[in-house]
């Protein structure tokens, strides 16, 4: 395998040790729903938890979040080995990292899932909380009375709380729809020329 197959799996490993790292030390450091700001009230360290996905979202209840943490696993197990089958059949280098990105942010929430509750003493195995910290508010007001629905409203763009295993998954996503076409062309097929030479044994 060529040494520039194996980044993405560098760059997996390093994005799963840094999430880690980072909900290790918000679990030690910080009470639940503690604020460290860095950006003013733009910016910040907010400690939270939750039972679900990316950015908070959640099924409820115990089998729910079984069956969340279930899916992640198989999910994961999925992606690894469609990231082995794009190395292996050597497609655009800039998915397959993009693939390892993901890769390693679902990894690195299984992680939460299934683990930290039976670390930290507060759930069963399969039953953990993922930690999430960054909490970016960079606008907040109110929707106007003429818009329906939310009139009066108060709105915060942007509001989910989120660590470094979503920020991997977002980014890659992105980038792989965005780049769709250039990772996904179809290769040009040859086309003889007519004053090509045909040669007859």
């Amino acid at each position: 395998m060529k040494a520039a197959y194996t980044k993405p799996f560098f760059a997996a490993a390093a994005i799963i040790i840094v999430d880690q790292v980072v909900k290790t030390w918000v679990h030690s450091h910080m009470y639940l729903g503690e604020r460290i700001q860095f950006l003013g009230t733009r910016g910040m360290l907010l400690y939270t938890e939750n039972n679900g996905m990316a950015f908070g979202w959640e099924l409820g209840g115990e089998w729910g979040k079984l069956a969340l943490t279930l899916f992640r696993i198989g999910a994961v197990a999925g992606i690894g080995y469609g990231l082995l089958h794009l190395i292996k059949h050597k497609y655009h280098r800039g998915l397959i990292m993009n693939m390892a990105l993901i890769f390693a942010g679902a990894l690195g929430n299984i992680i939460d899932s299934t683990f930290y509750g039976m670390i930290y003493g507060y759930a069963p195995v399969f039953q953990g909380r993922v930690v999430d910290m960054f909490y970016f508010p960079l606008i907040r007001g109110v929707f106007p009375s003429w818009m329906p629905f939310w009139a009066g409203q108060d709105f915060e763009f942007f509001r989910p709380i989120f660590n470094v295993a979503d920020a991997a998954i977002s980014i890659g996503v992105i980038m792989i729809l965005v780049y769709q076409k250039r990772y996904f062309k179809q290769p040009h097929e040859e086309v003889s020329s007519p004053h090509s030479e045909v040669v007859e044994e």
